[in-house]
């Protein structure tokens, strides 16, 4: 059991019959009345993002989980594959486990949250930010760069991006996975 001092970003806790990871917190303290925690959780069976605030104090069971370094291997268009680093084993996931599966590469290594009651796989957290290289976009238009403009960009595992306007075809950038967003242009 855990109360709500206890709750951070990646917490899974068991609620309403289903496990749910922590996706975002807030613990707020008015100046009148008990204090809350505000927070955003993430089934990670459905995938459904709820929103929900416990009361200060407030006890939650937690989920026992092991973190696990896994190898992406590749998609079959229901399934996502993964292969154990440690043992070889491999295990396939649905789409509603993982946060932003557009943004990974085949090869990429991930770590997956894994429930030690049964051994399932909970989640998948990818790397803060990966590189990604850019294999669609429109040329941008010279001297249109005054604003913070950007477009739509396809980079090579699909996903879209939006980047500024100076990022052309062939281009590698760097890209959030937490939000799926442009963080900069690498340089070779």
């Amino acid at each position: 059991m855990v109360t709500t001092s206890d709750i951070r970003n990646g917490l899974c806790i068991r609620y309403s019959n289903d496990i749910y990871k922590i996706v975002e917190f807030l613990h707020v303290k008015p100046g009148k009345g008990p204090a809350f925690v505000r927070t955003k959780m993430k089934s990670v069976t459905s995938g459904k993002v709820i929103d929900n605030t416990f009361s200060a104090g407030h006890k939650l069971e937690d989920v026992r989980v092991e973190t696990h370094k896994f190898q992406y291997l590749y998609n079959d268009g229901e399934f996502y594959h993964f292969m154990n680093e440690a043992d070889y084993t491999q295990i396939r996931l649905l789409e509603a486990a993982l946060d932003n599966p557009g943004l990974m590469k085949e090869g990429e290594v991930v770590t997956v949250l894994i429930n030690t009651e049964d051994n399932m796989p909970l989640s998948v957290d990818l790397p803060a930010s990966v590189i990604l290289e850019i294999t669609a976009t429109e040329p941008g238009v010279k001297g249109n760069t005054a604003t913070n403009a950007t477009k739509p960009a396809t980079v090579e595992t699909g996903a879209i991006v939006n980047v500024p306007l100076f990022i052309n075809e062939g281009d590698k950038i760097k890209v959030e996975t937490a939000k799926g967003t442009y963080k900069e242009r690498v340089k070779e």
